[in-house]
């Protein structure tokens, strides 16, 4: 059956590049795509790159065609302007629904409008410095530094699954309320955990083979059937959803005891309170798992893996942080600009988040005079766009942090301040009424952790070889990040383990 479907994808291509040929000089061929099929990244931005638009369209025989676009000024009408037109739409909901389900990061609409309405309580400045005071900062002191402690001088780790991990420590602290390596009065343990992160990483995994089908009818019929990738993607969302149920029941029971005096402040407790429905509950929490683990794993696993191959960008990194950052005190990050740099220049380079599709309403005219039929699908690039010599200028492919600088008028030659830079053309948090919420706290948290880090130890990566960029749901780094661990001297030449010791 699978090969019948790929013969038809073949031969739709084949015949879409005959029909369009004499029309469409430019179009691009079945060869062209056969031999970038591994590379779509790359090859879909060298695309945008040579189009005089930053924007191409892609149409085939028994498919709405795809419009893909790295241009600024399309990006604001998709996402601001005429953000109405520009709903996800239900065959990008229709993919997700297995997994996300009906959660924030999946609809439209009022149930899209009343689910942000009530995350955004979450999200304020003082829940912002109460989590990084206590949940982030828990999170390093117990469970990180001990860990990479451990490894100091020895065997390699993983430094992406180590921050995976305590991403998802951290967003389960600040969603669910309780600490998944250690849940109640249970004995702590690591294999738990283990299971459902796994289970988290296949069903994004497998979902986002599902956007990228060329043919979606081969997913719906294995899910009809029962088998392959669907099969492990049903038991892995049932697993999902048994672990965040059991959760939502506990935390039920334990405000009806306390008669409804729950004196926590996380996202769990409030929607409960609230009278949401748990099946919406439970939508809503697995959406703000995916996003807050994954993503800020994501961009500091690639700071770190930028700062390994920029020795004089790591130097005046280690410079401020050492000047500027108070371990026992919240701290406004903004203040350490080269850090803010940093980690704006590594998500320029690799967005947690590659691209995102939305399906137009009704027909339109972006602003570069791309036509749009109803029920297009239209995508914004943030990889492509970070790397638009347009935006970006002749060096867009260098990990530069002065970039992110401007001069002020001062005393002694000026004060730097970091750029403001259109949401547009750096769409890393979305943009628009959609803008992610929780944009500040990830920053701040980022912010803690690499500042924590790069205070006290220094990675160097284990292996020959670049990095590959994987896109899923969430942009990871394939086949983890092996470094070695070292203990970070001080300016006094003691590691900064031993001036601990001695204070």
């Amino acid at each position: 059956m699978e090969a019948l479907f790929f013969f038809y994808f073949i031969l739709s291509f084949l015949l879409t590049a005959i029909l369009y040929h004499k029309l469409r000089p430019n179009i691009v061929g079945l060869i062209s795509f056969y031999k970038n099929r591994h590379r779509l990244l790359t090859w879909y931005t060298d695309l945008l790159t040579a189009s005089p638009t930053q924007t191409v369209v892609i149409q085939r025989l028994g498919a709405r065609k795809t419009i893909i676009t790295a241009n600024p000024q399309n990006v604001e009408y998709m996402l601001k302007i005429n953000f109405i037109n520009f709903p996800k739409g239900k065959p990008f909901t229709e993919i997700l629904n297995d997994f996300l389900g009906h959660g924030i990061f999946n609809v439209d609409g009022d149930l899209w409008h009343a689910q942000r309405k009530l995350a955004s309580h979450q999200f304020t400045s003082r829940s912002l410095k109460q989590h990084v005071e206590v949940n982030v900062k828990e999170a390093v002191k117990s469970k990180l530094f001990p860990l990479l402690d451990s490894f100091a001088d020895a065997t390699a780790i993983d430094l992406q699954e180590v921050l995976r991990r305590l991403g998802f420590d951290i967003v389960c602290k600040l969603s669910l309320g309780f600490d998944p390596f250690c849940r109640g009065d249970r004995e702590c343990s690591i294999s738990n955990q283990v299971s459902i992160l796994n289970a988290f990483d296949r069903a994004a995994e497998i979902s986002a083979k599902r956007a990228a089908a060329p043919i979606s009818a081969a997913w719906k019929l294995k899910k009809i059937l029962g088998v392959g990738s669907e099969k492990v993607l049903k038991d892995s969302v049932n697993e999902i959803h048994e672990y965040i149920m059991e959760i939502i029941h506990e935390r039920k029971k334990n405000i009806i005891i306390n008669n409804k005096c729950n004196k926590n402040q996380d996202l769990l407790s409030k929607l409960i309170m609230d009278g949401m429905s748990d099946e919406l509950i439970r939508d809503m929490v697995i959406s703000f798992i995916m996003a807050g683990r994954d993503t800020t794993s994501a961009a500091m696993t690639w700071l770190f893996y930028a700062l390994s191959r920029n020795a004089h960008v790591e130097e005046k990194l280690v410079n401020e942080i050492r000047l500027k950052f108070k371990d026992d005190e919240f701290d406004d990050f903004k203040e350490m600009k080269y850090l803010q740099a940093c980690i704006y220049e590594t998500m320029r380079l690799y967005p947690p988040v590659s691209w995102d599709s939305k399906h137009a309403l009704n027909d339109d005219v972006l602003p570069d005079g791309t036509p749009v039929k109803a029920g297009d699908r239209v995508t914004y690039f943030p990889y492509g766009m970070g790397r638009m010599e347009s935006i970006w200028g002749a060096d867009r492919l260098v990990f530069r942090p002065d970039r992110w600088f401007d001069i002020e008028p001062g005393e002694e030659g000026g004060v730097l301040s970091l750029k403001e830079v259109s949401p547009y053309k750096y769409p890393v948090f979305h943009a628009g009424p959609r803008v992610c919420l929780g944009k500040g706290m990830a920053n701040a948290q980022m912010s803690y952790v690499v500042a924590s880090i790069v205070n006290r130890f220094e990675f160097r990566p284990v292996g020959p070889g670049e990095a590959l960029y994987v896109p899923s749901l969430t942009a990871h780094m394939g086949g983890g990040f092996n470094v070695s661990v070292r203990r970070r001297r001080s300016l006094g030449g003691a590691t900064c383990q031993d001036k601990e010791i001695k204070n």
